[in-house]
């Protein structure tokens, strides 16, 4: 099978080259990418000369290129977006017109060309936050209710992708998924930034008051899901997909990587709150182990120790990229 994944040079997308070439080593992938300050091909070095991959460099919001890349595809894997919830706050257009222009320009080129598979990662957070006391989950039910930038964005996409496979029968697929941590992840999320700060004798910032609540998935098990999904699951379908695991708040995971790496917690660094922060997510992943047999197998403790040991292990990788965002921490990042 020949898949197009686009986004593929961002930490889930790469991820899942990484594991779609070893799982399927008989497919062939061709990784279009624009290389924003997110993306990078480094995350992909050790599969550049694989004979089954190739990258495109092109921006998904360009039907020429799209449609030009997608020919020739049996299934598409649809990873490309901006996903900082951060950075949607400062510029929400840019979220727009990659999360919502993109996607459609992708479903245009996918009806045209009659691709046999669509598949869409999409995000628990376009159900907006629960109560932190509550011991509710997100479902497949739950109504959208999105309270960012980057969370109505992918909301907005979500609905394009339903309305392609309603209106002009594209075998459309869905996952939202929750938080994703583990290796490539990029330097300005707040669990390889918390690793990295301690690399570099830093403090660790944690958004005051620090009790909002996240349930996380281990990036491997997410690509396990997705294929599962692409192998098993019912055109016009959503599937949630969550850790499973302990729900922990972002101090206690700030606490947890300072316990992890021999540092005190007084490296951790209350720094002032962003605006709409939601308190709590959750996913219930149900149907998704019911009708295509899949579990998270990485518990979060081994999950987070074999993270701490990837930026240990690379930190050429992520000083780089650290130093070209210097400015956004900076701004970001100030003290209550």
């Amino acid at each position: 099978m020949k898949l197009l994944v686009t986004g593929g040079a961002g930490f889930i997308g790469s991820n899942f080259i990484h594991y779609w070439l070893k799982s399927h080593p008989e497919d062939e992938i061709v990784n279009f990418d624009k290389l924003t300050y997110a993306g990078s091909l480094d995350n992909l070095r050790d599969v550049a000369q694989s004979k089954n991959y190739r990258f495109v460099q092109g921006d998904i919001a360009d039907p020429k290129a799209v449609y030009g890349v997608m020919k020739g595809s049996e299934a598409v894997v649809n990873f490309a977006a901006e996903t900082h919830v951060d950075r949607s706050i400062m510029e929400p257009a840019a979220f727009i017109r990659t999360n919502v222009v993109g996607t459609q320009t992708l479903l245009d080129a996918a009806v045209k060309l009659k691709v046999r598979r669509f598949h869409h990662i999409s995000t628990d957070e376009v159900f907006g936050q629960l109560p932190i006391e509550s011991k509710d989950k997100f479902n497949e039910q739950t109504k959208y209710h999105p309270r960012s930038p980057y969370a109505a964005s992918k909301a907005a996409s979500d609905h394009l992708v339903n309305a392609a496979y309603a209106t002009y029968g594209l075998a459309a697929t869905i996952t939202n998924c929750s938080n994703n941590y583990g290796p490539r992840m990029f330097p300005e999320k707040f669990f390889p930034l918390a690793i990295t700060n301690v690399l570099e004798g830093k403090k660790i910032p944690v958004y005051t008051p620090g009790n909002q609540v996240r349930d996380w998935l281990h990036v491997e098990d997410h690509c396990r899901a997705i294929d599962a999904v692409l192998a098993k699951g019912k055109s016009g379908e959503t599937y949630c997909v969550g850790g499973e695991g302990e729900e922990l708040s972002n101090i206690e995971i700030a606490k947890k990587i300072c316990a992890l790496m021999g540092v005190g917690e007084d490296q951790i660094e209350l720094v002032k709150d962003r605006p709409g922060h939601d308190a709590r997510y959750a996913v219930d992943s149900a149907k998704i182990k019911k009708e295509l047999g899949w579990k998270p197998r990485i518990n979060f403790e081994d999950g987070l120790r074999r993270m701490a040991e990837w930026y240990r292990a690379n930190q050429d990788w992520w000083k780089l990229l650290k130093e070209r965002s210097r400015e956004y921490f900076a701004k970001q990042y100030q003290k209550r």
